[in-house]
């Protein structure tokens, strides 16, 4: 398969000379190192964890479960050569092509069922963290009377309307599901630094810093994404560095901002500020 597709496609096997280049390969890649546990969803196995030596031993094999995604790889290698003219967001449909070109129509009713199934539990637990967060984490700081049921109630009207909200997007973007998730990653990997911060002996950073740091990553990868701002026509001079990930720009952004404000919030500073 490889050698038909380096013969017939070989832009398929390389990376690019801009865009998509070496650079943005490996920052994409250590963004998602990163940000593997920074889903909500990923990090609330901690609490259900018996001891600290279970978590070590999830940490370790968790990711094992991505070599699952070899397969996938395959079969969108293969639909290069078996599904012709699959471009954009197109490319999302190569594996129920190659299905429905390969088998029979009961067993490609039983490839849709299973991934609405492996869809709707991801799905499912994203959503109820989503609006967790959003009742708990947000409306209850504008709100500190709000009482435990009063929250419980908000969080279910909002699993919807997050469901919908999403859906919007979804059905109106233009881009694939792995840049979606990429996307998603570069959002979700703002909280490293603070997760990073926190678990030092001195316990530097604020709360302040922590936040300012967070809202700066999230502000700049959202700009830049809304903006579609390319860093490598900004800052021509970078060359192929231009090409990094934007999470990881942000990424930088958010330590700098966290540093700084936590500096100029820590307790120390404060009690200097209040003497002078």
């Amino acid at each position: 398969m490889f050698q038909q597709v380096a013969v017939e496609k070989p832009e398929f096997l390389t990376l690019s000379s801009e865009g998509e280049s070496v650079p943005w390969f490996i920052s994409t890649v250590l963004l998602t190192a990163l940000g593997l546990y920074m889903w909500p969803h990923t990090f609330g196995s901690v609490f259900s964890a018996q001891n600290a030596r279970i978590f070590r031993r999830n940490a370790i094999f968790m990711p094992l479960y991505q070599l699952i995604m070899l397969f996938a790889f395959f079969v969108g290698f293969a639909a290069i050569l078996c599904v012709p003219g699959l471009q954009g967001k197109d490319a999302d449909l190569s594996f129920l092509r190659v299905s429905l070109q390969q088998f029979d129509p009961w067993v490609v009713g039983l490839i849709r069922a299973a991934g609405l199934l492996t869809a709707l539990v991801p799905g499912s637990m994203l959503l109820m963290v989503s609006a967790t967060v959003l009742s708990k984490n947000v409306y209850k700081v504008f709100r500190p009377e709000a009482s435990e049921e009063r929250i419980g109630r908000l969080a279910k009207i909002l699993v919807p309307a997050v469901a919908l909200v999403t859906l919007i997007f979804t059905l109106y973007s233009t881009s694939t599901i792995v840049l979606l998730l990429l996307l998603g990653y570069a959002l979700v990997t703002q909280l490293f630094p603070a997760l990073l911060f926190s678990l030092m002996p001195n316990k530097f950073a604020t709360a302040w810093g922590a936040g300012a740091g967070i809202c700066a990553g999230v502000a700049t990868v959202s700009y830049l994404t809304i903006a579609d701002v390319k860093l490598r026509a900004v800052f021509p001079f970078l060359g192929s560095l231009g090409d990094t990930n934007i999470g990881v720009v942000a990424l930088l952004l958010n330590v700098v901002v966290l540093v700084a404000v936590s500096f100029a919030t820590s307790p120390a500073t404060v009690a200097r500020e209040q003497r002078a």
